[in-house]
């Protein structure tokens, strides 16, 4: 059934990945959101800086990240990692200097892993190909920035959709680890969407577990915070 998806996305006229009327891969109005400004996503997570965002979760962006992730519109890393570059931008701009005498090579991005079986389910790695578009997009504007593949996930976790914020916490408790080499490392640590900020709570840990400094957190979107009726 993938097969003959992949089949028709090909053969047929490519339509905005959002609305689906217009004969490009974004329409105006639909990427409008990803050229927004990077604000803070409030409230952030415990014991985390607040992670840098440019878009809600919401609307055409989920159908967009859909599309991205689950229905092989790799195109759509280029936009997406544009975005990405604008909250790495922020986060960057709000990391006191390094201390005297640490290394000046440059901001290290480290992205919070896919699981092994979702990589070969899609096809792709998708955060992974939005690292790497907002890193040459970066290196464009003349930011010294580098990607880094720090982190791995350890075994199996349960799917977080519909999980509580205490739920997800615990459905990654112990999940990620950091390879070796990340000692004295100062990152930027990023992901598609933050909803609760389980999975980057869960990424902080491994990273300083093995004694890396976390100085910043980004995000293409963040789902908006619901007030009671």
């Amino acid at each position: 059934m993938r097969l003959f998806d992949d089949l028709i996305e090909l053969l047929l006229p490519q339509r905005c990945a959002g609305c689906g009327r217009e004969p490009v891969l974004l329409c105006d109005t639909c990427a409008r959101p990803l050229r927004a400004a990077a604000r803070p996503a409030r409230p952030a997570p415990s014991g985390l800086p607040p992670p840098w965002t440019v878009a809600a979760y919401e609307g055409a962006l989920r159908v967009i990240l859909a599309a991205y992730k689950e229905r092989g519109r790799t195109a759509l890393a280029v936009p997406l990692g544009e975005a990405m570059a604008t909250a790495i931008r922020a986060a960057l701009a709000a990391v006191p200097d390094p201390p005297a005498g640490a290394s000046s090579g440059g901001a290290v991005i480290v992205w919070v892993p896919s699981g092994r079986r979702a990589v070969r389910r899609r096809g792709h790695d998708p955060l992974r190909g939005v690292v790497a578009a907002a890193v040459r997009r970066l290196r464009a504007d003349g930011v010294a920035v580098s990607a880094v593949d720090a982190l791995r996930q350890r075994g199996r976790v349960a799917d977080q959709a519909g999980l509580t914020a205490v739920q997800r916490a615990a459905n990654l408790r112990g999940a990620v680890e950091a390879r070796a080499g990340v000692a004295g490392l100062r990152v930027v640590l990023v992901d598609d969407v933050v909803t609760t900020g389980a999975s980057l709570a869960e990424a902080v840990r491994a990273l300083r577990t093995a004694g890396a400094e976390v100085t910043g957190t980004a995000t293409v979107a963040a789902t908006p915070r619901r007030r009671p009726r």
